[in-house]
């Protein structure tokens, strides 16, 4: 007697942990839609014009993509020109050809961290610019930008690393 008690009572316990398991993957399929959230803080500046959100997000399933630095390169010779605007139309270029490689474009950017050799306001103009021509709805990744005095290659004037998050 005593066994079958104890026969019943596990197969009980196993139809409601499946049960309830069944129920949590549900739940699971529900809340695992992705979404992307920029974030821009009323009580900081709005960085929209400067090309750039204070923070981004990405929730539920995808794939992260961590996509290394991207320079100014034309052709497969990575021929670099000596005028920064045209490395910067090629560095976002480039990272929009590794974007599509994963069927991806600039929306699905978390996140990007931008080197310029010798920095100065004119350039920073020239990248606003730009972003802004990439970026047509305004919806900016989190950005740094880091002034360094040389990069990896000679003439090389700007690289630009990012984080994709690409839906599933």
């Amino acid at each position: 007697m005593k066994r079958i008690l104890f026969s019943l009572s596990a197969l009980c316990l196993g139809c409601l942990i499946f049960s309830q398991n069944k129920n949590q993957n549900k739940i699971m399929d529900q809340t695992n839609k992705t979404s992307v959230t920029n974030k821009n803080p009323k009580t900081l500046f709005d960085p929209t014009p400067f090309a750039f959100s204070h923070a981004t997000s990405a929730e539920g399933k995808g794939q992260y993509v961590f996509i290394s630095g991207q320079s100014g390169g034309e052709d497969l010779k990575h021929s670099l020109s000596e005028d920064f605007r045209t490395q910067v139309k090629y560095s976002l270029k480039n990272l929009e050809t590794v974007l599509a490689e994963y069927g991806a474009g600039v929306a699905e950017v978390l996140k990007i961290t931008i080197l310029i050799v010798d920095h100065d306001q004119e350039k920073l103009k020239i990248w606003t610019e730009e972003m802004h021509n990439t970026w047509k709805k305004n919806t900016f990744p989190a950005s740094t930008l880091i002034p360094v005095p040389k990069l990896a290659l000679d003439h090389m004037l700007i690289e630009v690393d990012a984080i994709a998050f690409i839906k599933k």
